[in-house]
């Protein structure tokens, strides 16, 4: 998410490039501009803050976190007894009483043995508790809580990473704006020299080719201007996007780089902290717990299903009961089934396969990691310390170009120094802050960079 400016070395510029920025950046300031409605004053931990609140990704992370724990309980409620209720009302068709007789002289009448009851209700209530599973509910609930588990810590990794971003968009702001002040700067410090050789050209102590050496440069200064405002807009708008504020805000920033940063253990140490705190290792380990339990699911096909089963009946008639009677009779049940895939074409053994390779490459996939983990640590270790002595070889840079600049402008009034020497240490100075600025926000990236790799937590300091 790192703006990258398009000024690495910002006096190499030529004339058509010129031109061509002018005409472009003119245009898109003009659009950006139109746009440009709220202004918002943030530090650095607001600006975390409204990320964290207004991202829409780290919601959806989180409500797969929240569907991962529902499948979980969904898996352990498996484990459980399952309790049933039904009811039911069947209305038959007409058919003849179960009758015997008559015998006269004994029974003139037939005699009903079992009426034809046409009205049936039925009301039953249903149990089934599963007794062994060759451990394939266990470990289906296992597997399930681990999937959640590294849902979970996704979710974790993700609020980092976006809170990495907010802090990369954030200093690129801060970079962006620092540099047009810079520029604004040297804009008004050439503009002066022009005066001064303006007025030695218009007293005939200085040639018109001088003269056109600095317009040249104050030229070349104000497309590096229109350049630094355009990146100001450009790196507000990422910044923007990324906190989930209107892109057209104008941000001003609150906080200030700190060059001093805290000590951290020598780099192995680092790398254990790391493999111990970050939140995509912590996953990876748990999916591959959850890949073990899903080889215990493949091999609960070699072992026996046991299940018990009741049933409790309220049944109008109850069929059970003999003659029939048109009233309401309970009666109950109980079962025991045992199932055993006794041959099944290997299927049984194609799953464990299966899933012990799956088990495998979670096992090789945390192995990677882990590495990339000590690679990223130790290069960010590297990168802070080199961050650290460029802002201190960059500040030192900073005071000797502006000693320069004084004391060559000073020559220059007094005609003991050439309009060329002028121009070369305002491109110094120049340059000069510019690196400065670029390592002030290097060193504070570097740092967020580092705090990341080894998962401790980036908000601010």
């Amino acid at each position: 998410m790192e703006h990258q400016t398009k000024m690495d070395n910002p006096m190499k510029l030529t004339t058509a490039r010129q031109i061509a920025l002018q005409l472009l950046l003119a245009t898109l300031a003009g659009v950006v501009a139109g746009y440009s409605q709220e202004k918002i004053s943030l530090t650095l931990e607001q600006a975390i803050a409204t990320a964290l609140e207004n991202s829409k990704q780290l919601h959806a992370s989180l409500m797969r976190v929240e569907y991962a724990d529902a499948k979980s309980g969904e898996m352990n409620a498996q484990r459980l007894a399952q309790i049933k209720l039904t009811g039911g009302y069947t209305r038959l068709s007409e058919i003849p009483p179960a009758e015997i007789g008559p015998y006269p002289p004994l029974f003139t009448d037939p005699i009903v043995i079992s009426p034809s009851l046409l009205n049936n209700y039925t009301l039953r209530v249903s149990l089934q508790q599963p007794l062994f599973t060759g451990f394939r509910l266990q470990s289906t609930s296992d597997m399930a809580e681990y999937s959640a588990q590294a849902t979970s810590e996704d979710y974790k990794s993700g609020k980092s990473d976006l809170i990495y971003n907010v802090r990369s968009a954030y200093w690129n702001v801060y970079k962006a704006k620092e540099f047009k002040k810079v520029i604004d700067e040297n804009v008004a410090q050439t503009e002066a020299h022009r005066k001064d050789v303006q007025s030695m050209y218009d007293q005939g102590i200085m040639t018109k080719n001088e003269l056109l050496r600095v317009e040249v440069q104050l030229s070349n200064t104000r497309v590096l201007q229109l350049d630094a405002g355009n990146n100001v807009r450009l790196a507000t708008i990422v910044l923007n996007n990324i906190i989930g504020t209107p892109l057209q805000s104008e941000v001003e920033i609150m906080s200030t780089t700190q060059p001093e940063t805290k000590r951290y253990a020598e780099v192995n140490g680092l790398v254990e902290k790391a493999l111990l705190n970050r939140d995509d290792i912590h996953a990876m380990e748990y999916r591959v717990k959850a890949a073990e339990s899903g080889v215990s699911i493949a091999r609960s096909g070699w072992f026996p299903q046991v299940y018990v089963s009741g049933n409790y009946y309220y049944s109008r008639p109850n069929q059970r009961y003999f003659p029939a009677l048109d009233q309401f009779q309970d009666t109950w049940d109980v079962s025991v089934g045992v199932s055993l895939d006794v041959w099944n074409w290997g299927t049984t053994i194609q799953q464990t396969n299966q899933a012990s390779a799956q088990l495998q490459e979670a096992k090789d996939e945390l192995g990677v990691m882990r590495d990339g983990v000590t690679l990223e640590v130790t290069q960010n270790y590297l990168n802070l310390n080199e961050a650290e002595e460029r802002v201190l070889v960059s500040e030192q840079a900073v005071s000797q170009a502006e000693e320069n600049y004084r004391i060559t402008n000073e020559k220059f009034t007094s005609g003991l120094a050439l309009n060329s020497d002028v121009l070369d240490a305002e491109a110094g100075l120049l340059q000069a802050k510019w690196n400065h600025i670029q390592a002030l926000v290097d060193h504070e990236l570097a740092d967020a960079r580092l705090q990341k790799a080894i998962g401790e937590d980036i908000g601010v300091r």
